[in-house]
């Protein structure tokens, strides 16, 4: 499988000639992302990772995603796929567990939006907005988010302890918050005897 990171929190997954996307959000202005995928997952419905206007332009597309995106949604009938914590999909050639139900708290006076987390083929796990701990080759982590600190990062690795973690959600950080990224996912690669690293846009990695 082939993995190729987008933008902040894209990821497109390819394998015998077919592909998905998880999370073309506005903050992934490459129109490459979504060049001949069968199928989009939406992990939640904040703009880093959802782009309505940009699902309504690729017709005919099926999309995978929480009660929540769905919702905005409504317009485009039978293409939108509503998925729950525990359901098996075949996707485009893939097999994809849905994983988790909610967005990590990210505001004491709001409750969590609707998020939940795609395992693809047993090997990668992108949990969009949350820390769901799965036992997975592939961790596709998030780097850095205002609702997250990098102890939690750590934390998070520790616990999933994969083979492999490459780091995506990262658009809001400069090059010396990158620079701080790359160090603690190095460190951390080190301790546990792992591949741990950043994908950066454009990226893509072979697992």
């Amino acid at each position: 499988m082939r993995i190729t990171k987008y933008g902040h929190a894209c990821v497109r997954l390819e394998k015998d000639s077919r592909a998905l996307v998880v999370d073309p959000g506005l903050m992934t202005p490459e129109p490459e992302a979504l060049r001949g995928v069968e199928a989009v997952l939406i992990t939640h419905e904040h703009f880093d990772h959802f782009d309505a206007d940009r699902l309504r332009e690729h017709p005919g597309l099926p999309v995978y995603t929480c009660p929540g995106v769905a919702r905005q949604l409504a317009d485009l009938g039978e293409r939108v796929h509503v998925v729950q914590d525990g359901d098996v999909l075949d996707v485009a050639g893939f097999r994809v567990t849905v994983v988790g139900e909610k967005h990590h708290v990210s505001h004491p006076d709001v409750p969590p939006v609707d998020n939940v987390g795609f395992l693809v083929d047993g090997e990668v796990f992108h949990p969009g907005d949350a820390l769901t701990v799965v036992e997975v080759p592939t961790l596709l982590a998030p780097g850095q988010a205002p609702w997250m600190t990098v102890p939690d990062l750590i934390r998070y690795l520790r616990a999933v302890r994969p083979r492999r973690a490459y780091a995506i959600h990262d658009g809001l950080l400069n090059e010396w918050g990158l620079k701080v990224l790359d160090s603690v996912l190095d460190s951390e690669g080190d301790r546990l005897g792992a591949e741990f690293r950043r994908l950066p846009a454009g990226g893509s990695a072979e697992v």
